[in-house]
């Protein structure tokens, strides 16, 4: 067939596998000749043979509608993204950077508040945090880590940077899509893994049971780990039970544990009760014990909470970490660094305006057509407004919102998001918008996934990759 690659147009944003028109970047060039020489039938049946393989692994998602839950096979590219390893390390070291301070600002808004008496954050930003748990004042975590497991949206703009768009630190959720695209790519594309040096990243499973197991309060050879689940109907359910397989552990429910008169969590099975010494939870902090949080939760386990303070199990991510999860506080985390560490953000913000704030509100409400506004608390691109993809009724409509409620908004530029290539149709490629997400651990040890999850805007000039909004996804390929 026709050279795809001579047509494929990528010269308005930084390409991520292109460097201009028919040239290639350096770790995409093995990648490029390969598709290259591909004829049409070929490049289809690959596609095809991807599609009959997710299937047959059954690696799928839920989407939510108002006409109920509907189950999707999960919507992948057969064209791998490319990032050199020497641009990777570097990037994985500002996520360590930046978790490791997260964490030291979570454990002090739960004790001393040095950063909120010295004026850093303001007070008024902590009062008003939607997940900030006065619950958890005075808890000390295992290492003083409450974000054990985060995932890092970033995005790569014009001038091929990665900027940190947001931080995911409450049940951060897509690890298993990452894993599961190496897996179909390796199945279609075997022979390229013997040419390109490619990083693997099927490490990250050993590397989770093993934050896991060290926030065992029994120092026993065998911790018993759990991953909870609010159940089948929840939308990243593949994923509970895909990690729980992968890593040796008990799926479980709220209605699986129990916690007795010793504030000790144990698990129900045909053998008796288990104790259960580190858990996992998927489950939201309102959700996860009826006694503190939510009384009418059903998903949850009754003084889970208590068994937590008084050291007698482990809980990843701990209760309250989600205070950091805060669009608000995403603008503050060059200075929490800098204030925690004393160094300098290895990987930038996007600029970020504050709506709560009349100067920077007025600008918003002026240039609302220009930005892009979100809501401090929602995920999965809920809520937010896409200024120049807007209509003046849904403008209106946010100005009304901002204006309501100033504290709960932020807005930013539209970035001029990276692109990479991507089948539209029969041997027809096309640049698609996309963005990243890396998963980092912190416990005893610290560890970042070689690459992550990219997800991948499928419609046109859409700046929309979230797979609840129709987004899909491709193989992330760090090459050294």
């Amino acid at each position: 067939m026709t050279n795809i690659w001579n047509t494929y147009q990528c010269e308005d944003f930084y390409d991520e596998v292109m460097s201009s028109p028919g040239v290639a970047r350096k770790s995409a060039e093995k990648l490029v000749s390969y598709f290259k020489d591909l004829s049409e039938e070929t490049v289809e049946s690959h596609r095809k043979a991807a599609e009959s393989t997710i299937k047959e692994m059954g690696v799928s998602f839920t989407v939510y509608t108002d006409n109920g839950n509907i189950d999707r096979s999960w919507p992948f590219d057969i064209v791998p993204r490319t990032i050199s390893k020497s641009h990777w390390d570097k990037t994985a070291e500002g996520l360590k950077q930046r978790l490791k301070a997260l964490n030291m600002f979570i454990d002090d808004l739960y004790h001393d508040q040095n950063i909120i008496k010295d004026g850093v954050v303001p007070a008024y930003v902590l009062e008003q945090s939607a997940n900030f748990r006065q619950e958890c004042m005075g808890i000390s975590p295992p290492f003083g880590v409450w974000a054990h497991i985060c995932g890092t949206d970033l995005v790569r703009d014009a001038d091929g940077e990665f900027y940190v768009l947001e931080d995911n630190l409450r049940v951060p959720s897509g690890v298993s899509y990452m894993l599961e695209n190496r897996a179909i790519t390796k199945r279609i594309l075997p022979e390229l893994f013997e040419e390109i040096n490619i990083a693997p990243i099927d490490d990250y499973c050993t590397n989770l049971f093993e934050t896991l197991v060290a926030l065992s309060p029994r120092k026993i050879k065998k911790p018993v780990v759990a991953v909870l689940t609010p159940g089948i109907y929840n939308s990243a359910y593949f994923e509970h039970a895909f990690l729980a397989q992968q890593m040796g552990c008990e799926l479980v429910e709220g209605s699986d544990l129990i916690v007795q008169d010793d504030d000790c969590v144990y698990m129900k099975t045909i053998a008796g009760l288990e104790r259960v010494d580190v858990i996992y939870r998927r489950i939201d902090d309102l959700y996860i014990d009826p006694e503190v949080f939510k009384e009418d939760s059903q998903l949850g386990v009754p003084g889970l909470i208590r068994a937590w303070k008084a050291g007698n199990v482990g809980l990843a991510n701990a209760p309250g970490a989600g205070v950091a999860d805060d669009k608000v506080i995403y603008a503050f985390v060059p200075e929490i660094i800098r204030y925690y560490l004393k160094e300098e953000p290895l990987i930038k913000n996007v600029k970020t305006y504050l709506c709560y704030d009349e100067t920077q509100r007025e600008y918003v409400i002026e240039n609302i057509d220009k930005l892009v506004v979100k809501p401090a608390n929602e995920s999965g691109g809920y809520g937010m407004l896409v200024g120049p993809h807007s209509t003046k009724k849904e403008r209106d409509h946010f100005v009304q919102l901002i204006k309501d409620n100033p504290r709960n908004y932020i807005a930013q530029p539209t970035l001029a998001l990276s692109t990479s290539p991507t089948f539209v149709g029969k041997g027809e490629l096309e640049a698609r918008h996309l963005d990243l997400r890396p998963f980092i651990l912190q416990g005893k040890n610290v560890y970042v996934t070689m690459g992550g999850l990219t997800r991948v805007a499928m419609t046109k000039g859409s700046l929309v990759v979230n797979s609840s909004q129709g987004g899909g996804s491709k193989d992330t390929w760090i090459v050294d």
